[in-house]
């Protein structure tokens, strides 16, 4: 049985840019369990950064926005199965694909909760309590009803759109970042405790939260500084802006480095990441990346979300005072930083192995395919939102292929 992938991405990935990108080479691995015949479709630009999908055996295709010759590409092409990066692609070609093929097996990469994102983002501004109940939330949770199977990074997030939300189980797919386990031979070849110096902390900058967090940062520092004196802080991450870079302080030691060629390398040269990370959703990469290459870190409760955090890989603090007593000690302690890289290495192993989770996303998609009709079959609020739900979106989009024309 030879099945065909259709990818529409929000963007092209950028794999050394963000978490983002490097999680849509993990999907299309894994796509490639079931399919050697995978296309990917965007109507974004690339970007110096884009992957060269090609050299993946990935046939890459560009479409338009709020234009019917999307419906004769989708035609032509035929697919089986189609991958959604990220709610707002659904709602731009989620109702075209449906009235192509209705049939066809539905799949949408929520990459993260961007409602749980935005909430939170609205709540750390306004200092209020956060508050679910918006128009991002009913249109993500439209997009994740109308899927057949929506692809969850985070426990937290899971389990919200289960207990909270009442999504059907069967529409969701809990899937982790998915990485090698860590052999006691790459152990062993890491640079330890006495053979790395200083902080950092890495983050793309077109990401809200990671230019607050280096806000938080800059606010802490001077504590941090006054008590290791002798320590710089590098702050790495594509598309940093002038309000990022104006943050630069050679003689304090606070150094905006900007975008990072290779994170493994460059990681093993530090001692501890520091993340203070005000809000967000998702997992974060960055800590995943740290694991991997003997860095443990100090973050937020939110930083460590949706990752086991009673042996977390350094140390959790919510308030300035413990943040900076905990990233002194890590600092400074070797037993402390040996034991906070072994629990990273366990929290790789255990939760995010491949031995896990190879091939479970195959097996989800399949078992939806080979019954699609009994899948659906009490799927009724996705039968509702077809039926008129997306009604506003499609004569949206068809007012402006008019209105261009």
């Amino acid at each position: 049985m030879k099945l065909r992938v259709l990818i529409i991405g929000l963007v092209w990935p950028e794999p050394t840019s963000s978490a983002a990108g490097w999680r849509m080479l993990q999907l299309i691995d894994e796509l490639k369990k079931m399919s050697s015949d995978i296309h990917f479709a965007c109507a974004a630009s690339k970007s110096v950064f884009s992957h060269p999908l090609h050299e993946l055996d990935v046939i890459t295709h560009n479409i338009v926005l709020n234009d019917s010759s999307f419906n004769d590409f989708i035609v032509d092409l035929l697919p089986d199965i189609v991958v959604f990066d990220r709610f707002i692609t659904e709602e731009q070609f989620g109702w075209r694909v449906k009235q192509v093929f209705p049939n066809i097996v539905s799949v949408l990469d929520t990459e993260d909760l961007h409602f749980v994102r935005r909430a939170r983002t609205t709540a750390f501004k306004t200092n209020k309590e956060v508050n679910y109940d918006t128009p991002d939330c009913y249109r993500e949770l439209s997009s994740i009803y109308r899927s057949d199977l929506s692809i969850i990074i985070s426990k937290f997030e899971y389990d919200l759109l289960i207990n909270y939300f009442n999504i059907h189980p069967k529409q969701l797919l809990y899937l982790p970042f998915i990485e090698n386990e860590i052999s006691n031979e790459t152990k062993e070849k890491l640079p330890n405790f006495n053979n790395r110096k200083d902080f950092m902390f890495i983050g793309n900058f077109i990401h809200e939260p990671n230019y607050q967090t280096v806000l938080q940062l800059k606010k802490i520092w001077t504590s941090i500084k006054k008590r290791l004196p002798n320590t710089q802080l590098h702050i790495y991450g594509a598309y940093a802006t002038q309000k990022v870079l104006q943050l630069n302080n050679i003689n304090d030691g606070f150094i905006i480095k900007g975008k990072a060629d290779d994170v493994n390398e460059l990681m093993q040269k530090y001692r501890v990441l520091v993340a203070p990370i005000p809000f967000g959703a998702g997992l974060k990469g960055k800590f995943v990346d740290g694991f991997k290459n003997s860095l443990p870190n100090v973050t937020s409760k939110i930083g460590a979300e949706g990752i086991s955090a009673e042996n977390w890989g350094g140390f959790i603090a919510e308030n300035e005072t413990d943040f900076v007593d905990a990233v002194c000690k890590l600092y400074n302690d070797e037993t402390e930083w040996n034991k906070a890289v072994t629990h990273g290495f366990d929290i790789l192993n255990n939760e995010f192995s491949t031995e896990i989770w190879s091939g479970v996303l195959k097996d989800a998609v399949l078992k939806i395919y080979e019954n699609i009709e009994l899948h659906r079959s009490n799927l009724f609020i996705q039968k509702i939102l077809w039926q008129n739900g997306l009604q506003a979106v499609k004569y949206m989009s068809l007012w402006i292929e008019q209105k261009n024309k």
